[in-house]
């Protein structure tokens, strides 16, 4: 009996209920503004292909800055460096209201886009640090959840307001990540002693979380590609809309489940398997294209479970190959994979769907998925 509470008491510590308000307040501020601002960079008087550049300047210096923040805690500490993130993410939201240029929108994205840079680096990091090491898998799955639920209520919320005409309300509930500054001390007083420090071990360490990173961006170029192009493709009716609603909620919980599983059996196996169910799901979006809806459903749907289960399992391999000393390093590196593989994805394979058409084009992803797989064997294996 007691095991079994030790089982279930996770989520009820202080620390981790900390990091997973922290986190929810970040991302929804994060995901408020990722599709309306393009939005409302139009309504301003942008044009429709040049809009997007307030997102890319956003993700840009966010992959910029991440690499920068394991120093920056090595040298001024964790909670420091978080506070400075949360208030640079949060603080300049309002000022969008001020002007609705593409200029304007982009500046303040730039210093938004380095705050949510710490949030990222450090919210996975002091997801693995504030739980024992064996439920780390389960810590990670948690703080997984707190992510993914913002992105399913505030990205569409955030355009809703943006096309009702109140961008004045999407401004000030996107300073949401200042309301979490009190949650602070819980988490930073959770944190071993020199677990953050960086130094003559940042180097191997990024060495060695190299190999769970490079599967991640191959996984996250396929999910930047479905998210990116499916509505394009599809732009009448509802269909894409759902699949995206599917592919968001079984990785939700793909993501969370998978670290509960790990913890229990380890990833040697599973991250393999994730990997391999991540390109079957695709296979079946692209035969969707051209045959049957609800064969693209289903394909959404378990393209949307490699796709959690792998972000858990790519982070998990990161940690475990970087040692304790190097997960901030490790986490930097992960999150970048992470922003980059989203972007090329969001890129290139328009370009070659422009030559072959987007159903070749998921097909071709899904093979570079398979071609991954001996990274991700590699991943498994302690450096």
């Amino acid at each position: 009996m007691q095991g079994a509470e030790a089982r279930t008491a996770l989520w009820r510590t202080p620390a981790l209920q900390a990091l997973v308000g922290a986190t929810a307040l970040g991302f929804a501020s994060y995901c408020l503004t990722l599709a309306s601002l393009p939005a409302y960079a139009v309504a301003g008087g942008a044009g429709a292909t040049t809009a997007g550049a307030v997102t890319t300047v956003f993700l840009l210096v966010t992959i910029a800055v991440q690499m920068t923040v394991p120093a920056l805690t090595a040298r001024f500490g964790i909670g420091p460096v978080l506070a400075a993130g949360l208030i640079a993410l949060g603080a300049p939201a309002p000022l969008y209201v001020l002007d609705d240029g593409l200029g304007w929108l982009s500046a303040v994205s730039a210093v938004r886009g380095a705050g949510f840079a710490v949030l990222t680096v450090l919210g996975s990091t002091l997801a693995a640090l504030v739980a024992p090491p064996e439920r780390r898998g389960e810590s990670i799955g948690l703080y997984g959840l707190a992510i993914a639920v913002p992105n399913l209520v505030a990205v569409p919320a955030g355009v809703a307001l943006v096309l009702a005409g109140h961008p004045a309300w999407l401004a000030w509930l996107a300073a949401s990540p200042v309301l979490a500054l009190p949650l602070l001390p819980r988490l930073v007083r959770a944190v071993p002693p020199g677990s953050t420090s960086g130094g003559t071990g940042s180097r191997r360490a990024a060495l060695a979380a190299l190999a769970p990173s490079a599967v991640l961006l191959v996984v996250t170029l396929a999910g930047g590609a479905l998210v990116t192009f499916l509505p394009i493709e599809r732009p009448d009716g509802v269909l894409a809309t759902v699949a995206l609603i599917v592919f968001g909620i079984t990785g939700a919980l793909t993501r969370w489940r998978a670290g509960v599983l790990a913890d229990r059996i380890g990833h040697r196996v599973l991250l393999p398997v994730a990997v391999v169910v991540g390109a079957l799901g695709l296979v079946l979006v692209a035969v969707g294209l051209s045959s049957a809806d609800a064969v693209l459903l289903a394909g959404a749907a378990v393209f949307g479970a490699g796709f959690g289960a792998t972000q858990n399992l790519t982070l998990l391999a990161a940690f475990g190959r970087a040692g304790d000393a190097g997960t901030t390093t490790a986490s930097a590196l992960w999150n970048a994979s992470f922003d980059a593989g989203t972007a090329i994805g969001a890129l290139v394979p328009g370009l070659v769907a422009a030559a072959v058409g987007l159903p070749w084009t998921y097909a071709l992803v899904a093979a570079v998925l398979v071609a991954a797989l001996p990274v991700a064997r590699i991943s498994t294996r302690l450096s």
